[in-house]
C-alpha cells in the first residue's frame, strides 16, 4: 500500500480562520489615545468575540491593558485563567448562591440590584472590589438613576467594595440620537453622587462621543475590527480572515438548479464551486442568495441556500476557482460588517458565532 501524502490544515478542517493578535493591539491603542487621558480596558466577553480569550488577553495585557470585563461567571474563570493579575469584572451580575465562587477566582461583580449589592456587601465587608451598574435608559440591566441616587452614602456601598460606577449606552453609534445626551447628563448626575469612584460610560462607538469618556473605557468590537462610527471610514484595523477551501468545481447548462429545494436556477452556462464551510461553521443560513466570497480577488456570489456544511458559488468569472484553492468569506475588504449587512444582521452576531471546526491561525 502507498503511504499516505501529508494532510494540510486546512484539508483537515475545510476552512481557515486567522486572527491577528498584532491588529487587536494596535486597535487598543488606537482607542486608547482617543480615551485623552482615560484608561483603556477591553471588552472580551463570549471568548474574546469569538477570537478566543487565551490568546486575546495575554496579548493585550503584555500591550498595557489592566482592566477587562466579560459577561458570565464562567467566561471570568476562563478570563483568569489566561490574565492572573488582572482586573476582571462580570457584566451580567451576581446571580443567586455565586458570590463565593467570584471571590475564589478575585473576579469582579459589576452590581445592578439592590438584592445583588447586599448580597456582595454581606460577602465582601469591603475586602473584595465590585462595579455599581445604573440603567441610563436600556432597561435592561442596572439600578434605575433615582435608586442610585438614593443609595449615594449608603454603608452597603463601602461594604461592597465598590471602586467603579459604569453605565451602557443605548445608541453610541448613532451619534445624532437624542438619547445619548440624555444618558450623558443622567450619568453625570449619578456620577456626581459618587465622586470617590472611577467612572466608565463609553463603549467601542462611545469613544468618539464627546462627554462620554470619563475615567475608564470599555470598548469590545472595535477592538476586533468593527466599524465603532458606522457611516465613517472604520479607523480599526481588521483582525479576521475567513477562507474556506474550494472542494469541488464544475460546469452547469442553462436551467440547472443548485442546492436545497433548488433555489438557484442557472441564466446562462456557468461555473459553480463549493466550498467545505457552512452554517455548521457559524457562516449564517440567511446569507443564501445574498452574500459573496472572493475567489483570486474576484467576487463571486453565494448562490442557493447555504447548507449544514457547504456553500455553493458562482466562480464563472474566476479562473483562479479551482479545486484546492480557497475562497475569503472574510477579509480582503469583506468586512465584519459588510458580512453582517448581506446576512441582515450586524457584524458583532458574525463575529461572535464563528464556529470552532475552522484551522484557526494566530499572527502578530
Amino acid at each position: 500500500m502507498a503511504e499516505a501524502g501529508p494532510v494540510t490544515e486546512i484539508g483537515a478542517h475545510g476552512a481557515r480562520l486567522t486572527i491577528d493578535l498584532g491588529a487587536i493591539v494596535a486597535n487598543w491603542r488606537i482607542l486608547a489615545v482617543r480615551g485623552a487621558g482615560a484608561d483603556c480596558a477591553a471588552v472580551v466577553k463570549a471568548d474574546a468575540y469569538g477570537c478566543g480569550i487565551g490568546r486575546v488577553g495575554p496579548a493585550l495585557w503584555a500591550a498595557g491593558c489592566r482592566t477587562f470585563f466579560v459577561a458570565h461567571l464562567s467566561e471570568g474563570v476562563a478570563a483568569r485563567a489566561a490574565l492572573p493579575e488582572a482586573a476582571i469584572y462580570i457584566l451580567n451580575g451576581l446571580p443567586p448562591g455565586v458570590a463565593e465562587a467570584f471571590a475564589a477566582h478575585e473576579l469582579r461583580p459589576v452590581l445592578g440590584s439592590i438584592a445583588e449589592l447586599s448580597d456582595w456587601a454581606a460577602l465582601s465587608s469591603g475586602r473584595l472590589p465590585a462595579a455599581l451598574h445604573v440603567d441610563t435608559g436600556m432597561n435592561r440591566l442596572g439600578l434605575p438613576v433615582p435608586e442610585a441616587l438614593d443609595l449615594a452614602g449608603d454603608g452597603r456601598i463601602t461594604a461592597a467594595g465598590i471602586d467603579l460606577l459604569l453605565s451602557h449606552f443605548v445608541s453610541a453609534e448613532k451619534p445624532e440620537d437624542p438619547v445619548n445626551a440624555r444618558q450623558i447628563a443622567d450619568f453625570a448626575r449619578v456620577r456626581a453622587a459618587y465622586p470617590q469612584l472611577r467612572a466608565s460610560l463609553a463603549n467601542s462607538s462611545g469613544v468618539f462621543l464627546d462627554g462620554a469618556r470619563h475615567d475608564l473605557l470599555r470598548p469590545g468590537y472595535a477592538l476586533f475590527g468593527g466599524n465603532p462610527i458606522p457611516g465613517g471610514a472604520n479607523p480599526m484595523r481588521p483582525v479576521v480572515r475567513l477562507e474556506a477551501l474550494i472542494a469541488q468545481v464544475r460546469d452547469v447548462a442553462v436551467g440547472a438548479t443548485a442546492g436545497y429545494n433548488g433555489r438557484w436556477t442557472a441564466p446562462r452556462p456557468s461555473r459553480l464551486a463549493t466550498l467545505s464551510l457552512g452554517y455548521a461553521d457559524g457562516f449564517p443560513r440567511a446569507i443564501s442568495g445574498r452574500g459573496q466570497a472572493l475567489v483570486g480577488g474576484v467576487p463571486c456570489p453565494i448562490l442557493g441556500i447555504v447548507s449544514m456544511d457547504l456553500i455553493i458559488l458562482d466562480v464563472t468569472a474566476a479562473p483562479a476557482a479551482t479545486r484546492g484553492a480557497t475562497a475569503v468569506l472574510i477579509g480582503d475588504g469583506l468586512d465584519i460588517d459588510a458580512v453582517g449587512r448581506s446576512a441582515g444582521t450586524i457584524g458583532y452576531e458574525i463575529l461572535t458565532g464563528l464556529g470552532s471546526r475552522y484551522v484557526r491561525d494566530y499572527v502578530g
